[in-house]
C-alpha cells in the first residue's frame, strides 16, 4: 500500500500498553511523530492510523496486547503493532493478519518507517513546534526517566531479556541533560525507570563522561547523585538489590534523592530464589541490609513485587516469606500468582504448584500485607508530610496527592482538606489526620 497524499495533517492514534519503560517508548515515539508533522488523534475515528504499542511480559499481557490489536482493526482498521509482543510477529499475524506492520520493542526508526509508508507526512511539517524536553503522556509534574534498554539477568521466569535484548546503558550526560530539559519544562518529580536501574553501565564499563563540566561515571551512584542536583524529586525503580546500592543510602538521608527504593524481591526463600535464579539477594542477609538501610534513612519506603506459587514452592517456603515479610516490614507490595509464561525457562522446571494453592497463598500473602500497610499508616497520624498534588476537585474543595512515600499509579494517595484552590504540581506541607491500608487524609499544616 503506498501512503497517503491528502494535503491535511494527518493523525496517528496511540494505545500505549505495559509497564512505564514502554510508557517512555511510546513517547518518544509521539515526540518523533510530532516532529515530522503528524497530529496525535485523541480517539479511534479521527486517526488515519494506529498504532498499539504492546506488553508481553507475561501471558496474560499477551492477551491484553492482542485483544488491543484487535479493538484497534475493528474500530479503525489501519494498525501497526510495535513493543514487546512485537518481537513475536507470527503470533500477531496469526491472530490478527490485517495488521499494516510489526515492529519489536524500542524500534523506533522502524516504527517510523511504517508509518511513513501507510501515511505520508505533511509537506510543511512545521505546523508545531516540539517542546525541548519531548511530548508526554504523562502529567506535566512527573515523568518517566529510562537510562537503558535490555536486560543482563537471566531470572528464569522472566522473557524481558528475550524480548528487548541484553543491557544497553544510555550515557549519563545523556541522561542527565534529558532530566534537566524535563525539569526546566515544569517536571517536579523524576522517576528512574530500567529493567535494571542499579546495573546501570555495566555494559559499558561504567564509562566516564562529562556534565556541566564535571565527570561522572556511568553508574548508580554518579546517576543519583547528578539527578540530586536538581530541583526535583528522584524516584528509583526497578532497583535490585546489589551491594553498591547500599552507596545511594547517603544521598537520600541529605535529601538529594527521594528515601524510596522499588526494589522487586519476587521471595525470600534462598532455595525459591536459586530456582527463580535471582541475582544479588539473600533472604536473611537481605533483611539485615534493610534494617540497615531503615537505621541509617527512618523514613525510607521500600515498595516490592513477590510471586507466590513459583514451581516447588513448598508450604514451609511460602512460610519464610510470609515471615520474612513481617520482619522487613515491606511498605508497599504487590504480588502475582506464578504464570507459566510460554518461553519462560521456568517452564521447565518440575513441583509446578496447583492453581487452587496459588490462590490460597495470594490472598494468605496480602492480608499480611494489609495488616503491614495499616500498622504504617497508623504511624503516619500527627506527621507533617510533603505532599505533591495530582489532581484538584474544586466542588469538594480538596486536592489528591501523593508523599514522598508513594508513586502514582501503583502507591496509595493523599486527600488533602481546603485544596480545592492548588494547582497539580505544587509541593505542599500536611498534617496527616487519618489512615487506613494504603491512603492518608490530611489538612494543611
Amino acid at each position: 500500500m503506498t501512503g497517503t497524499t491528502s494535503t491535511h495533517q494527518p493523525k496517528v492514534g496511540i494505545v500505549s500498553l505495559g509497564c512505564p519503560k514502554a510508557l517512555v517508548d511510546s513517547e518518544r515515539i509521539v515526540t518523533r511523530l510530532r516532529a515530522e508533522g503528524y497530529a496525535i488523534a485523541p480517539d479511534y475515528k479521527g486517526a488515519d492510523l494506529v498504532l498499539v504499542n504492546t506488553c508481553g511480559f507475561l501471558d496474560s499481557a499477551r492477551d491484553e496486547s492482542l485483544d488491543a490489536i484487535g479493538e484497534a482493526i475493528t474500530e479503525n482498521g489501519r494498525v501497526i503493532v510495535t513493543g514487546c509482543l512485537g518481537a513475536e510477529p507470527d503470533v500477531i499475524r496469526e491472530r490478527h493478519p490485517k495488521v499494516l506492520a510489526i515492529t519489536g520493542p524500542h524500534q523506533y526508526e522502524q516504527v517510523m518507517s511504517a508509518v511513513h509508508e501507510h501515511v505520508a507526512p505533511p509537506p510543511d511539517k512545521f505546523l508545531d513546534l516540539v517542546p525541548e524536553s519531548g511530548l508526554r503522556l504523562t502529567p506535566r509534574h512527573y515523568a518517566y526517566l529510562k537510562i537503558s534498554e535490555g536486560c543482563h539477568n537471566k531470572c528464569s521466569f522472566c522473557i524481558i531479556p528475550k524480548l528487548r535484548g541484553d543491557l544497553v546503558s544510555r550515557p549519563i550526560d545523556h541522561v542527565l541533560r534529558e532530566a534537566e530539559q524535563l525539569v526546566n519544562a515544569g517536571v517536579q518529580e523524576i522517576m528512574v525507570i530500567s529493567q535494571d536501574t542499579s546495573a546501570y553501565g555495566l555494559d559499558v564499563k561504567y564509562a566516564p563522561r562529562t556534565w556541566k563540566g564535571e565527570e561522572y561515571e556511568t553508574r548508580f551512584l554518579d546517576l543519583c547523585r547528578g539527578l540530586g542536583e536538581l530541583e526535583a524529586w528522584v524516584r528509583l525503580h526497578y532497583v535490585y538489590p546489589y551491594p553498591h546500592v547500599d552507596k545511594v543510602l547517603p544521598l537520600m538521608a541529605e535529601g538529594a534523592v527521594l528515601p524510596y527504593l522499588d526494589i522487586p524481591f519476587q521471595h525470600a526463600h534462598p532455595e525459591v530464589l536459586k530456582r527463580m535464579r535471582r541475582p544479588g539477594q539473600g533472604g536473611d542477609k537481605m533483611l539485615e541490609r534493610i534494617l540497615k538501610w531503615r537505621a541509617d534513612v527512618p523514613d525510607l519506603t521500600i515498595r516490592s513485587t513477590f510471586i507466590v506459587g513459583f514451581p516447588g514452592e513448598t508450604e514451609e517456603q511460602f512460610e519464610t516469606l510470609l515471615d520474612w515479610m513481617r520482619a522487613a516490614k515491606i511498605d508497599r507490595a504487590g504480588c502475582f500468582k506464578y504464570e507459566d509464561v510460554e518461553h519462560a525457562d521456568s517452564r521447565a522446571l518440575d513441583g509446578h504448584v496447583p492453581e487452587e494453592v496459588k490462590e490460597e497463598r495470594w490472598h494468605r500473602f496480602m492480608e499480611v500485607q494489609a495488616e503491614i500497610s495499616a500498622e504504617r499508616g497508623q504511624a503516619q497520624l500527627g506527621k507533617i508530610v510533603d505532599v505533591i498534588v495530582d489532581e484538584v476537585d474544586e466542588d469538594r474543595d480538596v486536592a489528591i496527592g501523593r508523599t514522598k512515600a508513594d508513586a502514582p499509579e501503583i502507591d496509595g494517595k493523599v486527600e488533602l482538606a481546603d485544596g480545592g484552590e492548588l494547582e497539580p504540581g505544587m509541593i505542599v506541607e500536611a498534617r496527616v489526620v487519618a489512615a487506613d491500608h494504603y491512603d492518608l487524609w490530611a489538612e494543611p499544616a
